[in-house]
């Protein structure tokens, strides 16, 4: 996927479905996706904001901004974390890298091999699993 494709999904709120995610070997979502499409929307409402900013009527109305903000930045982010979570917490079940302390849940990564982790690739095959701690 180019980086324009990229870019595209981000403002279009696109969240990619569950069947893409699962069987993917890069996952389609993940916490550093959800802050660019945060800081990329936040950056276009900012951008915007300043242009009509010369209108005397806008000017006032500095809840705009905020509301904007909320609306087209902040909440489709809060939804696709949401989403990204249950589909982390699905994916804990599902598979044996998910009770492994090595497994980063941000990324869904295995941190000893650096490589990300579907349902159908464990980095390690099962070899270097350790079970997590109580206190996690």
């Amino acid at each position: 996927m180019d980086i324009f494709e990229k870019i595209k999904d981000l403002l279009l709120f696109r969240e990619g479905t569950e069947e893409e995610d699962d069987y993917s070997r890069t996952p389609i979502v993940t916490l550093g996706s959800i802050f660019w499409g945060i800081m990329l929307r936040g950056l276009i409402v900012m951008l915007l904001m300043l242009f009509l900013i010369k209108f005397p009527s806008v000017r006032n109305n500095w809840s705009l901004l905020l509301f904007s903000l909320w609306f087209i930045a902040a909440y489709p982010a809060y939804r696709q974390y949401q989403l990204y979570y249950k589909r982390i917490e699905k994916f804990e079940e599902e598979t044996l890298c998910g009770s492994c302390k090595n497994f980063d849940p941000g990324a869904r990564l295995c941190t000893i091999y650096d490589e990300h982790i579907s349902k159908d690739h464990i980095p390690c095959e099962g070899q270097n699993w350790e079970p997590k701690s109580q206190d996690y």
